[in-house]
């Protein structure tokens, strides 16, 4: 009952990049226990860097064309999003270990077929994303992370959601951002709607404050829980880029 309420997922997949004139290739993949995943890479003519985008907690990868391909095209940036086990396409059932489990492979992926070393990875990581881009931005070296929505722990959004059931103590999946992010070796980005009714901001706010330096806050005036990249527009993106053009300076 826990992970039928934590993870939502859908099995079909509604759209493709290609529907909206990106081109893309189909990745089939294993993870380390052999469950195969299924993702999309859409290359960057312009860009040497890839991000690794891990979703939300609803869905699959088809829900996120659009901004996949605002992503793409404003950002500059190769992208590669997958599903996590249980979802679209991808086999297995869903579980934190499970998500934990396949953004590694996701990683290896990433090195073994496309090149892309950890100085040309960027880690982005959307609501529920943001606690699995934690765990892999603290096991492996990246160009920069960006998490968007964070929440602090899942016992934390437990106890804001029903805080007269003290049913914290009790959840198996625990996505301890906090705590875990301590450990951050990578320039970070927090962004955070100032509206959101999902995941409250000051989890953002925690979750930044957490963090090692560097580290930067974009506070996303009227926003909610979906709608970041919508509410403000361009400077959403540049915000992006800027961050990913800093830590490619620091680089150098």
């Amino acid at each position: 009952m826990e992970e039928k309420i934590i993870f939502q997922p859908d099995a079909r997949i509604h759209q493709t990049p290609g529907d909206v004139g990106l081109a893309f290739d189909d990745v089939y993949f294993a993870a380390d226990d052999h469950v195969r995943l299924y993702g999309w890479f859409v290359p960057h003519a312009r860009s040497a860097s890839t991000l690794l985008w891990f979703h939300g907690n609803a869905g699959n990868i088809s829900h996120r064309v659009e901004n996949i391909k605002l992503l793409h095209d404003n950002v500059n940036v190769s992208i590669f999003i997958f599903d996590y086990r249980g979802y679209g396409r991808s086999g297995g059932v869903a579980s934190e270990e499970g998500t934990y489990r396949d953004g590694a492979a996701a990683i290896e992926l990433l090195r073994q077929r496309y090149g892309v070393e950890p100085n040309k990875l960027i880690i982005f990581g959307r609501s529920l994303g943001a606690a699995v881009a934690v765990e892999m931005a603290t096991r492996v070296q990246s160009l920069a992370v960006i998490l968007e929505t964070p929440f602090t722990s899942v016992r934390d959004v437990a106890r804001d959601k029903l805080p007269f059931l003290p049913i914290g103590p009790l959840l198996k999946t625990r996505y301890d951002v906090v705590e875990k992010i301590r450990k951050l070796r990578s320039p970070l980005l927090v962004l955070h709607g100032d509206r959101d009714e999902v995941v409250p901001f000051r989890h953002g706010q925690r979750v930044f404050d957490a963090a090692p330096q560097p580290k930067w806050f974009y506070a996303i005036a009227g926003a909610g829980h979906n709608d970041t990249y919508l509410v403000v527009g361009d400077p959403y993106f540049a915000t992006l880029r800027r961050h990913i053009e800093r830590a490619e300076l620091a680089r150098r």
